[in-house]
C-alpha cells in the first residue's frame, strides 16, 4: 500500500484563503474509489493501491482548474512500502510506542 502526502495550491485566485479549494478537493477525494485520505492542517495524507492513490492525486490536481484557479502547485511526497503492510496509522503507532 502506498501512502502519500499531497499538497494542491492553487495560484491566481485573487484571495490569500484557500479553504473553500481544500474543502473542494476533500469532495472530490470522498467520490475517489479504493483510497483512505486525511486532512491535515499542511496537507493530505492518501492510502492505498498506488494506482488509485495516482488517480486521486489527478484529481485534485484538476479540481482548482474547475473553480477558475488559473495555475495549481502540487507537492506530493510517496511511501511505497512493498515488503509488509504499512498505514500511517501504523507508523505512527510504530513510533509512539518507540517513545515508552
Amino acid at each position: 500500500m502506498a501512502i502519500a502526502e499531497v499538497t494542491v495550491i492553487p495560484i491566481g485566485t485573487g484571495s490569500t484563503s484557500l479553504s473553500p479549494y481544500v474543502a473542494d478537493l476533500q469532495r472530490v477525494l470522498k467520490e475517489q474509489k479504493g483510497i483512505k485520505y486525511t486532512l491535515t492542517s499542511m496537507s493530505t495524507i492518501i492510502e492505498g493501491p498506488l494506482d488509485e492513490v495516482f488517480a486521486a492525486i489527478r484529481a485534485i490536481h484538476e479540481a482548482p482548474f474547475q473553480s477558475d484557479a488559473q495555475r495549481v502547485s502540487t507537492s506530493i511526497k510517496i511511501d511505497d512500502r512493498r515488503d509488509k503492510e504499512s498505514s500511517s496509522e501504523q507508523k505512527l503507532r510504530s513510533v509512539l510506542e518507540k517513545l515508552q
